[in-house]
C-alpha cells in the first residue's frame, strides 16, 4: 500500500490548531482543493474544487487525548491521519500520515502535493485565529 508522511511547525498552540482541524465546517479554509464541506452521519462530505456534483463522504474520527483527526474516504479508501504535538516554545508540530490503496496508487504524487499544501495552509490558518 503506498503511503507517505509530511509535517510542519506552526507558532499557534495545539488548542488553536485543534479548533481548525477538528471543525468540519472549516475544512475548505485549509484543505487544498476542497471547495465545500457538509456535516453528515459520522463524518463529513467534501466536494473538490470544480466537482460540485461529486460528493466524497469521509468517515471522520477524532481523539482529543492524542490530538488526532482521521479522515477515511468512503469513495477512494484513502486514509489521512493528522496528529498534533506541542512544541517546547508553545507552538505545534503538525504531522500527517497518508495511506493510499493500490487501486488509487496513480494518485500518489497528486495526493502528496495536496497534503503538502494543506498542512502548510492549516499551520497558517491556525496562526490567524
Amino acid at each position: 500500500m503506498p503511503a507517505f508522511s509530511d509535517s510542519a511547525i506552526t507558532a499557534a498552540p495545539p488548542e488553536e490548531v485543534w479548533k481548525v482541524l477538528y471543525d468540519p465546517t472549516r475544512i475548505p479554509e485549509w484543505w487544498s482543493g476542497i471547495a465545500t464541506a457538509e456535516l453528515g452521519d459520522g463524518g463529513v462530505t467534501i466536494y473538490a474544487d470544480g466537482y460540485p456534483d461529486f460528493p466524497m463522504p469521509q468517515l471522520m474520527t477524532t481523539s482529543p487525548d492524542d490530538r488526532t483527526v482521521r479522515f477515511s474516504c468512503q469513495v477512494s479508501d484513502l486514509d489521512i491521519a493528522w496528529r498534533l504535538a506541542p512544541c517546547d516554545d508553545g507552538g505545534t508540530d503538525i504531522s500527517v500520515d497518508v495511506k493510499i490503496p493500490e487501486h488509487e496508487a496513480h494518485r500518489l504524487e497528486d495526493q502528496r502535493a495536496e497534503v503538502a499544501a494543506s498542512i502548510r495552509k492549516l499551520a497558517e490558518v491556525a496562526c490567524r485565529t
